[in-house]
């Protein structure tokens, strides 16, 4: 089989992905907010509203690809990890649908979109030898340094979903995320690396809206060809809070898409923090992440590309 589907079950989407092999090349995908980590601050569970968007995100995305459930390779991160009811939930998402996720700890999902990164930047004939990657997910935040052939990784508990849940106000956000990044910076000095060497990219919803803004697209009309490669700095952060805070949320959420109004905007507080701590000017931008990563694993383990 040349051709394989992968999905990703994050905290906050839900991510189809057709890839052919061979080709190296993207067939099709389907995206959508779920807010599976929605009340799991308070709850400690998956809600039954959660599983049900979930589930309806799957029937849709098997109406739209035509895929086989049982033989896509799905894997499912923070807010699984986090809920207390993460069998009883996979289990519903297999009766029902036929889905069968794994979860997937921070260092295997580190790899896995480590993976797609790398081949996206040698697609964009960037430099991979040397790179600093953020992953912002809905429940977690992902730290991964690339020095050529090795890399260290550390998941932090935090994304945007918990944050924005968990922090009513700017002021108590923006404090904690001063903690934060007292954490990552002891995880950057334990690896003694200089960062001057290392390229910044980020990955995942917010990195990639503030691009396409950036751009003049907004939701309905993203092209992530365009977004790939794309240099975002400071100012192109300060530009989106303005509009943002500016704006209705019928506009925010043609810019950002339905489901991602309300954590967009701890998305580029998390994203700045970051861009704080590595103290570098600007950032590459890449659409790939781990359900990419997951079907090039499976491509090369099958001997189908390299």
């Amino acid at each position: 089989m040349n051709n394989i589907t992968t999905i990703d079950l994050g905290s906050n989407s839900f991510r189809v992905l057709i890839y052919d092999c061979l080709k190296n090349k993207i067939l099709d995908e389907y995206n959508e907010v779920v807010g599976m980590a929605d009340g799991l601050n308070t709850t400690g569970i998956i809600s039954q509203a959660a599983q049900d968007r979930v589930i309806l995100a799957v029937e849709k995305s098997i109406s739209k690809l035509k895929y086989n459930p049982e033989n896509a390779i799905c894997v499912t991160t923070a807010a699984m990890r986090m809920a207390k009811n993460s069998q009883e939930v996979l289990k519903n998402f297999k009766d029902k649908v036929k889905i069968d996720f794994k979860i997937i700890n921070g260092e295997e999902e580190a790899r896995l979109t480590l993976l797609a990164v790398k081949y996206a930047l040698k697609r964009e004939k960037i430099d991979s030898s040397k790179f600093i990657l953020l992953d912002i997910g809905g429940g977690s935040t992902e730290i991964i340094v690339n020095n050529f052939d090795n890399f260290s990784s550390r998941s932090f508990n935090f994304g945007i979903v918990t944050l924005t849940q968990r922090y009513l106000k700017k002021e108590q956000l923006l404090f904690q995320l001063e903690e934060y990044k007292k954490e990552i910076k002891n995880f950057l000095d334990s690896l003694k690396i200089d960062l001057d060497e290392y390229t910044f990219v980020a990955t995942a919803g917010t990195p990639t809206t503030v691009a396409a803004v950036k751009l003049g697209q907004d939701f309905f009309h993203y092209d992530k060809e365009k977004v790939n490669g794309t240099t975002v700095n400071l100012d192109d952060l300060s530009d989106c809070l303005k509009i943002f805070n500016n704006s209705d949320n019928q506009t925010v959420a043609k810019l950002v898409g339905k489901g991602r109004v309300e954590f967009i905007e701890v998305g580029i507080y998390i994203y700045r923090a970051i861009f704080e701590v590595l103290q570098k000017k600007e950032s590459i931008v890449l659409d790939d992440g781990l359900r990419e990563g997951v079907a090039v694993d499976y491509c090369i383990k099958k001997g189908l590309c390299k």
